[in-house]
């Protein structure tokens, strides 16, 4: 990149809701990073603030594929995307159930999650935009496992080494031993018990499974090692006082099996501070926990510290990505020049036994 600092892409979002709002006082704040360089991405075609339309929609969109695209060609470090109207997103051919799968579409990337985030709280989602009712066929081990590694990766990459995730049941009361159902005993406790040994083995998940945890994104699973005595997964916990007990300070994160699980209590907590962060992507990617806004726009009371707190991570999200990569460049430097240098031994110590052959023939 031609600038030191860090580009940062922010999307407007559906521009008749609060997004190009809550950016403008966002930038104007004085409360986001000078150590960032900020691109506003998107279009206001004969808006109205609270009358979103096909065009308002199709703006929205543009603005997204710019973003992925300039993201890719490594124009830009991150990603902060503004609120979008799904249902005007739908209307002209968006066939994504959100901003998450989009970016994870276009990005190449099957193994992603959709993560929120505050100062108290952080959760994951096993399942995602599904009705409610899907929600018991779509928890699987597997999918349980793979979100928790990238749980794991995503802690770490903010310094939580010592990481103490807590994995909810999905039933009341985690399934009460299984009177009030067997998927906390038949798939959860399973994925625990997996997601565990992964945690026991010799270095940990990053060189084996961070990589598979992380596709084709930044495979953070493949720094610092992990304490393997450490419990960094325990579960499954009754859903009802969990949020609560992480928020006290006796976990880090909650890994929850379906979108409101996770949601309710996060936005209840940390409504005007949470983010939302794609893991998985090969880029940085945040977003306000909140939506569009419609019935507020305009009227000049809107409040831009969702989006101000999105600007914040992505920025430290970029900055700890770079340092990664420089590190990562050293240490391949410093290899490359230890074999030169054994190389250059081995030449040296091979060179008087072949002028003694030489001489002798």
């Amino acid at each position: 990149m031609s600038t030191t600092k860090p580009r940062i892409g922010i999307t407007l979002g559906d521009c008749a809701g609060i997004g190009p709002e809550i950016v403008d006082l966002a930038l104007k704040s004085g409360r986001v990073p000078d150590s960032a360089e900020y691109v506003v991405i998107g279009r206001q075609p004969n808006c109205h603030p609270g009358e979103p339309t096909i065009e308002t929609a199709r703006a929205a969109a543009a603005a997204l594929e710019e973003a992925v695209t300039l993201a890719r060609r490594g124009k830009l470090d991150a990603i902060v995307t503004g609120p979008v109207h799904k249902a005007r997103m739908y209307d002209i051919g968006f066939k994504f159930p959100g901003q998450t799968e989009f970016f994870a579409q276009r990005c190449g990337i099957k193994n992603f999650a959709m993560c929120l985030t505050a100062e108290k709280i952080t959760v994951a989602l096993v399942t995602t935009h599904i009705p409610l009712r899907k929600v018991p066929d779509a928890l699987k081990q597997s999918e349980i496992v793979r979100v928790g590694l990238l749980l794991t990766d995503f802690l770490r990459s903010r310094s939580k080494s010592a990481a103490r995730i807590a994995v909810a049941g999905l039933n009341p009361h985690a399934g009460e031993s299984g009177r009030l159902g067997r998927e906390e005993i038949d798939i959860i406790a399973p994925a625990i018990s997996e997601l565990s040994a992964i945690r026991s083995r010799a270095d940990g998940i990053g060189k084996t499974e961070g990589k598979a945890a992380m596709g084709s994104g930044e495979r953070v699973g493949q720094r610092a090692s992990f304490n393997p005595q450490s419990k960094i997964f325990t579960g499954p916990h009754s859903p009802d006082t969990v949020f609560h007990r992480t928020i006290e300070g006796e976990f880090d994160a909650v890994l929850c099996m379906y979108h409101d699980q996770g949601l309710i209590p996060l936005k209840l907590y940390a409504f005007h501070s949470g983010v939302n962060v794609t893991l998985g992507l090969p880029f940085p990617r945040t977003s306000p926990d909140h939506g569009t806004a419609f019935e507020i726009a305009g009227k000049g009371i809107a409040r831009p510290d969702s989006m101000i707190a999105a600007i914040n991570l992505a920025v430290e999200l970029a900055e700890k990505r770079r340092e990664r990569r420089v590190r990562g460049g050293v240490r391949l430097s410093r290899k490359r020049d230890f074999r030169c240098l054994c190389f250059l031994l081995f030449s040296v110590s091979c060179f008087p036994d072949f002028l003694i052959k030489f001489s002798v023939a």
